[in-house]
C-alpha cells in the first residue's frame, strides 16, 4: 500500500463510492467475496478474493482507511469528488447491494420451502413480495433475473419454486459466509497483539 506501483483501487474493486459508510461496504464486501469465491464455479477468481479480502480488510479499519484515502486521493484525485446528480444513468451503490440481497432472500426463502414441503414446494408471488416489502415493479425485477439466471421457475399456476440451480447457488452462498466468517476470524487472530 506505501508504493504507487503496487496501487490498487480499492473502491473500484468493491464497486463503492470512496465517500461510502460501513454499512454499504460490508455489503459490497460480501457481495464482492461471494461472486469470486472458488467455490462459485461460475465466477471464481482466486487472485480477485483475495484482493476483495485485503480491501475490506483496510476499509473497515478507520485509521487504515484514512491511510489508505491519502494515498487514494494522490492517485486518484478525480474520483474524490462524487458523479454530478444530474447523472441520470448511474444508480447508487445501495440499489444494487439491496437487490443481491432480496435476491438472497428470495432464494433463501423458497430453498427453505422447499426442504420443508417438498411435494408443495411453490410459493405464491404476492407472499414473496410481502416478505420483501417492495413494489410490483421491482418484485417483477427480481423474479425475471432470478428466473433468467435459472434459480427459480414460474409454475402453471403463477406460483414460484426454486430450481436446482437455484439450491447450488444458496448452498454455494452458504459455503462462501462460512469461509468469510472463518477467514475474517484468522484474520481478527492474526492481527492480535501477542
Amino acid at each position: 500500500m506505501n508504493s504507487a506501483p503496487d496501487f490498487v483501487d480499492y473502491y473500484a474493486l468493491l464497486q463503492v463510492s470512496p465517500t461510502c459508510d460501513a454499512k454499504i461496504l460490508e455489503k459490497a464486501y460480501r457481495y464482492a467475496a461471494q461472486q469470486y469465491h472458488p467455490d462459485h464455479t461460475s465466477t471464481a477468481d482466486v487472485d480477485k478474493f483475495q484482493e476483495v479480502i485485503e480491501a475490506y480488510r483496510i476499509l473497515r479499519d478507520p485509521h487504515s482507511r484514512a491511510e489508505y484515502d491519502k494515498l487514494y486521493g494522490a492517485m486518484k484525485p478525480e474520483r474524490i469528488s462524487p458523479l454530478p446528480s444530474d447523472c441520470e444513468f448511474r444508480i447508487d451503490e445501495k440499489s444494487a447491494v439491496d437487490d443481491a440481497e432480496a435476491h438472497a432472500k428470495i432464494l433463501y426463502y423458497l430453498y427453505k420451502r422447499r426442504r420443508e414441503n417438498p411435494r408443495e414446494p411453490d410459493v405464491i408471488g404476492f407472499y414473496i413480495q410481502d416478505m420483501l416489502g417492495c413494489s410490483d415493479e421491482n418484485f417483477d425485477f427480481h423474479a425475471w433475473y432470478l428466473k433468467s439466471k435459472g434459480y427459480i421457475r414460474g409454475t402453471e399456476h403463477g406460483t414460484y419454486e426454486i430450481t436446482i440451480e437455484g439450491v447450488d447457488h444458496v448452498i454455494s452462498m452458504s459455503r462462501t459466509a462460512e469461509a468469510e466468517k472463518l477467514l475474517l476470524a484468522q484474520s481478527a487472530e492474526g492481527e492480535a497483539p501477542q
